[in-house]
């Protein structure tokens, strides 16, 4: 039977004495095609079926979710107490709680300035807030220019301190707990962290404190981000629709129905006594501000996202620094989540359906499945059946529950609705670093605790200068060449040219869109390029 289905595959010709090796793998491949391969194939397409419901099924909750929000009207000053921070006639600025600034740096050359400034401009009474630049350069000359900039904000009457530390153990977390650790913190109440990109508007405090100091309930006053450079090149437009959703929908969601959501590291208030209480910042993962925000909610405070506060930042605009944050952001979470289960099933102080919704959808739905599920259905799955059409993927799995998706994830930016074809194809391309990543979390492999600082290119100063400067062209293989992504367009390639040639799904279009999207970022031609001088 084997000899006969390898006949029925191969002409004539390749049966010859030069093509044994093929007939072989022919005879090979008709073996365990049948017994082995076409069951395996159908559990995969069963659990890609049951990981796209419940990733719809989540999504549609979320949406709902949202909806009922702006029918009601409820927003963050309905549900908690607000009122302006004022000064008190007899006790002056002591009525303002003292606030603690913390901007975490590392090798920051083009965006130092941003940061500092915009944090020395904020409007707090002086005698009540201080600014803690954590600089754990290793570059002695952006050292210098840091120091150099915090000394000149001293010299202007501004609270600003200057620390750094000797090693960077436990990098951002490490840099975060020893800023901690200095002795003019224990007067303070609340501690704002800014990473060094970001740049808060001068009311940013006088629309968080008050949250926090009127109700003490709350540990974090969670801002939104707003990206300074979201059009510099297609790669940024399609990240922000990617994160709009996350703050739109994910964030508000968490909010407001349990209190609970990811930290997300940066434009976030914390109140001092939650942040010590739930055990300060821990290294353990490449995710310490999740790891925070978690433990942080197991000890039962609460959490509010304020959407209408937005902070300015930077997107990652070059392909590199992208992949580098996107395997920290997916390994991050899924090796948290296998740390973290258990501890969360045992404890005692959050009810039954907040630890549900902690464990299920914030963890497993969103940090795990989502990512699985796109790279395996659409990359591995789904072309394999072209090969072995003895396994069906059913459309409304292929066709329909994506393009449900693809529209709700539009309700986060609705100016680029008309990038959503080039969003999908972007998303499905990532997937394959987010699935990596997401399995080196779980499993505890290799590169579980890398940490590459993303990339700021300040292109909010530097827009006006690039325009005039003249572009040096450079290709260099290692910077411009992704074997990992040219490997899967190949793969997604021959499996169209196959359907071509032995199909009728017609699953071709879309697998030779596809390639072509992998060839395109396999060979750098995704945001912008960065040459070496």
């Amino acid at each position: 039977m084997g000899q006969l289905a390898a006949a029925t595959v191969l002409p004539n010709s390749a049966l010859g004495g030069t093509d044994d090796i093929a007939v072989q793998l022919s005879l090979l491949w008709g073996w365990i095609k049948a017994p082995l391969i076409v069951p395996l194939l159908n559990i995969a397409v069963f659990l890609c079926l049951i990981m796209s419901l419940m990733l719809l099924i989540e999504r549609v909750y979320m949406s709902i979710v949202i909806l009922l929000l702006k029918l009601s009207g409820r927003s963050p000053e309905t549900r908690y107490k607000f009122q302006p921070m004022k000064e008190d006639v007899e006790l002056g600025n002591s009525s303002y709680p003292m606030v603690l600034v913390q901007i975490p740096m590392f090798n920051e050359r083009e965006v130092y300035q941003l940061s500092i400034g915009a944090a020395c401009g904020l409007s707090w009474p002086s005698d009540r807030l201080i600014i803690q630049v954590l600089d754990d350069s290793t570059d002695l000359t952006i050292k210098d220019m840091v120091e150099l900039e915090c000394q000149r904000w001293a010299s202007k009457g501004i609270n600003i301190k200057y620390e750094v530390r000797d090693n960077r153990k436990g990098y951002k977390a490490g840099a975060l707990r020893e800023g901690m650790k200095r002795g003019y913190v224990k007067s303070c109440d609340f501690v704002v962290i800014f990473d060094a990109d970001f740049q808060p508007e001068s009311d940013f405090l006088t629309r968080t404190i008050p949250f926090l100091a009127h109700n003490p309930q709350l540990a974090l006053v969670q801002a939104r981000w707003e990206f300074v450079n979201a059009d510099e090149c297609l790669m940024t437009r399609l990240q922000e629709m990617s994160l709009d959703y996350h703050f739109t929908v994910e964030q508000e969601v968490g909010s407001s129905t349990y209190a609970f959501f990811g930290f997300n590291g940066t434009a976030g208030v914390w109140r001092i006594a939650a942040l010590n209480e739930a055990g300060g910042w821990k290294d353990r993962t490449t995710v310490e501000d999740m790891d925070l925000a978690v433990r942080a909610s197991l000890k039962g405070w609460k959490f509010l996202y304020l959407g209408t506060v937005k902070v300015k930042n930077e997107l990652p605009s070059t392909f590199k620094a992208y992949r580098y944050q996107q395997h920290r952001w997916s390994c991050g979470p899924a090796n948290l989540f296998r740390k973290m289960v258990m501890e969360i099933v045992r404890n005692k102080k959050v009810s039954l359906w907040k630890k549900v919704h902690v464990i299920y959808s914030f963890f497993f739905v969103r940090k795990i499945i989502a990512h699985i599920i796109t790279f395996v259905l659409y990359c591995v799955v789904l072309p394999a059946t072209v090969v072995i059409p003895e396994v069906q993927v059913p459309k409304w799995a292929a066709v329909y529950i994506p393009t449900v998706i693809t529209i709700l994830n539009a309700v986060g930016t609705p100016r680029s609705i008309h990038l959503l074809v080039f969003w999908i194809l972007f998303e499905n391309v990532m997937s394959l670093h987010r699935t990596m990543a997401t399995f080196i979390g779980l499993l505890e492999g290799v590169r579980v605790n890398e940490w590459i600082v993303t990339e700021k290119l300040g292109g909010a100063l530097k827009a006006k200068a690039a325009a005039k400067a003249p572009r040096i062209r450079r290709f260099f293989f290692g910077d411009r060449i992704y074997l990992l992504e040219l490997g899967v367009g190949a793969f997604l390639f021959s499996c169209g040219c196959y359907d071509v040639l032995f199909g009728n799904n017609h699953y071709f279009i879309y697998l030779f869109v596809q390639a072509l999207a992998f060839f395109v970022m396999g060979f750098g031609y995704v945001g912008i390029y960065v040459p070496h001088t």
